[in-house]
């Protein structure tokens, strides 16, 4: 096999493929799932006809450690999925 064909059976990837992959294998941590979800949920419903919106609530320093981090540093795609 010459490496022309291994080359061009690749596909691009990059770190926010985790929250923009719709396909495909997506690789992600358990809090990163967490921050995922809603998206998928809103694609979801937007695929039924649903206008939806989300809304995630808690407190700094809660036992689920990170999710408020993941959920900042994530912003941009959540605020384009309408969850707040």
């Amino acid at each position: 096999m010459s490496d022309m064909s291994i080359g061009t059976s690749l596909r691009s990837v990059g770190l926010d493929d985790k929250y923009t992959a719709s396909e495909g294998t997506v690789y992600l941590t358990g809090v990163q799932a967490l921050v995922r979800l809603p998206m998928m949920q809103k694609r979801r419903d937007r695929t039924a006809g649903l206008n939806t919106a989300g809304y995630i609530t808690g407190y700094r320093g809660s036992p689920l450690g990170t999710y408020d981090d993941q959920l900042a540093k994530a912003r941009k795609h959540l605020d384009a999925h309408d969850v707040v």
